[in-house]
């Protein structure tokens, strides 16, 4: 009972503080940090130490599973190089240089034991990057380089404290360089195979399950079986479950069904978020008793703090100066995909300061052997550098990155990028309903472009203005949500009654749901875009859009056709051939679209205000 009652109160803790934060505005670990460091020093709260089988084996690989079947293994490998230049490079280079500071400080400590507390605090923590710096809104490419990094760096560092770690059974003797990376290499590259076996297996498997219960089983299992399969033959178990999650997370659309992809989106989403969270408050509990170990320590009191803040500053200074000075590999090897342009200084700057380091550095301290020397200390420095780390830059991030005016994702960016794919998968599926417009009795190839085309035009409608008024789209979404709370009322008072099969109700409830949520999505979108009236230009070119003329419209009343009609309109958009102005296809005239089908002018650009983005009739592109 005693275990049951501390679990759930962990879980009540996590869930509260998290929420509080949020509400403030504030990325959950540093508060949860601080609470578990709070709540270590309060009578009756029990000592909890972290076993480093429980985080390598219990908790290192479902977060990083998470963490990989949720990254983009297109962006991945189009940052390949500056992902493995921090993972490995930067691990190695602070290993070493961390190592010299420690023993510097510590001499009696000896060169392996030094090494290993280096191979420790070397690798920043997949979680703490992603959950601060995707709150704060870091740039879309900083974050997704600090999250490969952090997918991979561990391989690094463990595969390095194991090679310390021998060598201070081998009566202190290092291993030379060159057994250390062929050590790397073997278990890199067993790991690399032991994950991509895991791939083809699962990918076998889930050609032949549609249920989504049991798929989700089977993803539930996938990272313990790659981690366990891969230290069974000595290879990196973390290389093994990361590349089985970005295979398998890339080749989710084929090999899953909608349904069962659904149902592992959310299930890993929760087990996450608890996991995550959870990490962070457990990082703070162990202050007390680490606290306690080191007043113990026959060392004097100065040479402690000396040693722990020193490695603290090691470990922040290293790290910017390996991102300064491989900037040129890093960041300008080619301009960014999404602005054409080459990332700032201030991006390198921002990788280097989100070192954040987290529970698999504090883990990874318990694995150094209990008889040796000062091991209470080494234990020290590494709490110092998470605590120091996530308190000193994870608070500070986001601050620097607003006074360093670096640009977040554009939701008006994304709203058009958005509408713009859009448009272009309606354009492959106009092609199966040309096949089916033969053998179609019952107009249902017309009813299927109407709903894709009120799809499309929704997805549209939220980079407009609307003069202060509901877009169609804004007021078919308020309309349907109180239709939806409606026919909900209707279903429950009839399960009161017990007249329908609880089944059918819970169906049926089911279906409410789901459209709710999509009204709910749609309506965040929305709001962000509105918080964010602001264009760049974005998307492929063709050359009719990089031939078109740049020219500013004149003062605009409103649709021409429309006035004389009498008609409304939604928002308007402009001719770039002969200065036309025309009404949207979200308007009950669809004049610009019109206009387009009478003198093929291929290109419009939009006219409302704040809004400079052009679109291509003839290529379906925006820019």
């Amino acid at each position: 009972m005693e275990i049951a009652f501390l679990l759930v109160a962990v879980a009540v803790t996590v869930l509260a503080v998290t929420a509080i934060a949020g509400r403030v505005g504030f990325a959950p670990p540093i508060p949860l940090i601080l609470v578990g460091w709070a709540g270590s020093y309060v009578p009756g709260v029990p000592t909890i130490h972290l076993e480093p089988e429980v985080v390598l084996l219990g908790l290192l690989p479902p977060l990083l599973y998470a963490a990989a079947i949720g990254t983009s293994l297109v962006d991945f490998n189009a940052n390949r190089r500056p992902i493995l230049l921090l993972s490995v490079g930067l691990v190695a280079f602070t290993t070493i240089g961390a190592a010299i500071v420690v023993h510097a400080i510590l001499p009696e400590v000896g060169w392996p034991a030094a090494f290993a507390i280096g191979a420790v605090v070397a690798p920043p923590d997949a979680v703490a990057a992603t959950a601060i710096g995707r709150r704060i809104g870091l740039p879309r490419r900083v974050v997704t380089i600090l999250e490969g990094e952090s997918l991979l760096n561990d391989a690094t560092a463990l595969v390095a404290l194991r090679t310390a770690i021998a060598s201070i059974g081998a009566a202190g003797a290092m291993a030379p360089a060159w057994e250390i990376g062929l050590d790397f290499v073997v278990a890199a590259g067993g790991g690399l195979l032991v994950g991509f076996a895991t791939f083809l297996l699962i990918a076998k498997i889930r050609r032949h399950v549609t249920d989504p219960l049991l798929d989700t089983g089977i993803s539930l299992v996938i990272p313990y079986a790659a981690y366990i399969a891969a230290e069974k033959i000595e290879a990196s178990g973390v290389v093994a479950v990361v590349v089985a999650g970005l295979l398998l997370g890339h080749k989710a659309p084929i090999l899953q069904t909608a349904q069962s992809r659904i149902a592992e989106r959310m299930n890993w989403r929760t087990l996450a978020f608890m996991l995550e969270n959870t990490v962070f408050l457990l990082i703070g509990l162990q202050a007390r008793w680490l606290v306690d170990e080191v007043r113990a320590s026959a060392l004097p009191t100065g040479t402690i703090v000396g040693v722990c803040l020193a490695t603290l500053g090691a470990v922040i200074v290293l790290r910017m100066a390996w991102v300064f000075a491989a900037r040129y590999l890093l960041i300008r090897p080619g301009p960014d995909p999404v602005t054409g342009q080459r990332p700032p200084a201030s991006y390198t700057f921002l990788i280097g300061w989100a070192g954040m380091r987290g529970v698999v550095t504090l883990a990874a301290a318990f694995v150094i052997p209990e008889d040796v020397d000062h091991r209470e200390v080494l234990l020290m420095i590494a709490f110092t550098v998470v605590a120091g780390t996530l308190l000193l830059q994870g608070m500070s991030l986001g601050w620097l990155a607003r006074r360093l005016r670096v640009p977040s994702p554009d939701p008006m960016d994304d709203a058009l990028a958005r509408a713009t794919l859009l448009q272009q998968a309606s354009k492959a599926s106009h092609q199966v309903l040309e096949e089916l417009d033969g053998d179609d009795p019952y107009g249902v190839a017309d009813l299927i472009r109407q709903r894709i085309e009120q799809r499309n035009f929704a997805a549209w409608e939220r980079l407009g203005t609307t003069a202060g008024e509901e877009s169609p789209a804004a007021l078919y979404s308020r309309v349907r949500q109180e239709m939806i709370d409606a026919e909900r009322g209707r279903v429950l008072e009839i399960r009161s009654t017990g007249a329908v099969a609880s089944e059918v109700v819970s169906d049926v409830l089911a279906m409410l749901d789901i459209e709710e949520s999509m009204l709910d999505a749609a309506e965040e979108e929305r709001a962000d875009v509105e918080a964010v009236r602001v264009s760049r230009p974005s998307g492929a070119a063709c050359d009719h859009l990089l031939s078109a003329p740049l020219f500013e419209p004149e003062a605009l009343n409103g649709c021409p056709e429309c006035i004389k009609i009498g008609s409304r309109w939604v928002s308007l958009r402009m001719c770039l051939t002969c200065g036309t102005v025309g009404c949207c296809d979200s308007s009950p005239h669809r004049h610009a679209t019109a206009h387009f089908h009478e003198t093929a002018h291929p290109v419009m650009r939009s006219v409302e205000p704040g809004e400079d983005w052009r679109w291509c009739y003839v290529h379906h592109l925006t820019a």
